[in-house]
């Protein structure tokens, strides 16, 4: 029993990050996981995380969505969640997938307005509505997880649709954004070890600069969320495009494609950063999709598809269905992707631009709570 919660907190350590390009919600999480009426178990149980993640992905017809999660720090050593829970909490705080600070409230709010983020959670936020005027002026970015017949449900605080609703990320967010930023704090998971030293302003932005968080602005000056400290400028962030995976209609998975490092997709493909299609095929398509099947690559500014498979790949010029308008991308041929092209690996199997590639079709999600035991959350804790 034990293995098969600790195999769910895997699926949902797989769905939790701090990435910008990648988030499609932001939450509190030591709000989430005290929604006891979600499965009427113990008082807090990390397991419904897991049971909000699904609701977001099957109101958002997308699959493998990734929510923000920000991390009161007494969650760290919170007594109602087992000694396993906060390990890994712990964890996602040290690997930087979830931001700890001491406001989690403002900042959420800080982060949706930044990102242009829908909000899950069922506080009201009267006292902030004077700061973030789109709480109530824009119905769906603010939406709660409530329990329903078939499963959780998120239903919008004032109007507006059950289906989350994204905003334009702020003038203050794209400029944020616009930047790499370096925490002084030696080890920061979110904005890599800074130091001091005379080289300091020269020294590498540890991890991914491309999945970065905002930071926070605390007087209009840039702060780790995290330590309270002022960050320093280091330079401009990486170039970087948010690319999708359709497959049958459906939006499978989201990644992000930098100038430093090339991406092979596959049906089994290796290497840092692959992108593996070979769970979400039928068994005609894993035989015509090569192991490695086109390698994606960003210079200045322009995505470069290239086929590197046996079989071949195909373009959908402005995503257009029309056979007779597709044009064969032999083994080996490059091309440049343009804004609204995908790229055929199979039929029915796309890949392009995420803002160009939207979901179309009715659908189960992956769960991320497939392998949870009926009564798992309901276990005592040892």
């Amino acid at each position: 029993m034990r293995f098969e919660i600790s195999k769910v907190l895997d699926a949902i350590e797989g769905r939790v990050c701090t990435d910008p390009s990648l988030a499609r919600a932001v939450l509190d999480l030591a709000e989430v996981i005290r929604y006891q009426d979600l499965d009427g178990g113990r008082p807090a149980s990390l397991l419904r995380l897991g049971m909000v993640i699904d609701t977001l992905a099957r109101q958002l017809e997308e699959d493998s969505v990734p929510v923000y999660a920000v991390v009161h720090r007494a969650l760290l050593s919170d007594a109602d969640l087992t000694s396993n829970e906060r390990m890994v909490v712990r964890r996602w705080a040290d690997d930087g997938l979830v931001e700890v600070l001491d406001n989690p409230g403002d900042r959420m709010l800080e982060v949706a307005d930044l990102l242009g983020l829908p909000v899950l959670s069922r506080v009201r936020f009267d006292g902030l509505r004077g700061r973030f005027p789109w709480v109530v002026e824009q119905p769906g970015r603010v939406l709660a997880p409530v329990p329903d017949a078939g499963g959780p449900k998120l239903v919008a605080h004032v109007g507006g649709g059950p289906k989350p609703v994204a905003g334009d990320r702020s003038s203050t967010g794209v400029k944020l954004l616009a930047r790499q930023w370096r925490c002084p704090e030696p080890g920061c998971a979110l904005f890599g070890g800074g130091g001091g030293g005379a080289f300091a302003d020269l020294a590498r932005v540890e991890g991914a600069p491309a999945g970065q968080p905002p930071p926070s602005l605390r007087n209009g000056v840039p702060t780790c969320p995290r330590h309270g400290a002022r960050l320093s400028d280091a330079g401009p962030r990486p170039r970087s495009e948010v690319l999708a995976v359709r497959i049958g209609g459906l939006i499978r998975r989201r990644f992000v494609l930098t100038e430093e490092q090339p991406v092979l997709v596959g049906r089994a493909p290796e290497g840092t950063g692959a992108v593996m299609l070979g769970q979400w095929l039928n068994d005609e398509a894993r035989r015509w999709i090569s192991r490695s099947h086109i390698r994606l690559e960003l210079r200045v500014g322009e995505v470069i598809v290239t086929d590197v498979s046996t079989n071949g790949s195909g373009i959908r010029p402005n995503g257009s269905l029309v056979e007779s308008e597709r044009v064969p991308l032999a083994p080996k041929q490059s091309r440049v992707l343009a804004g609204a092209d995908m790229v055929e690996l199979y039929p029915g199997v796309q890949i392009g631009r995420a803002e160009a590639l939207p979901s179309g079709a009715s659908f189960t999600p992956t769960s991320v709570m497939a392998e949870a035991p009926t009564m798992a959350m309901r276990l005592p804790r040892p």
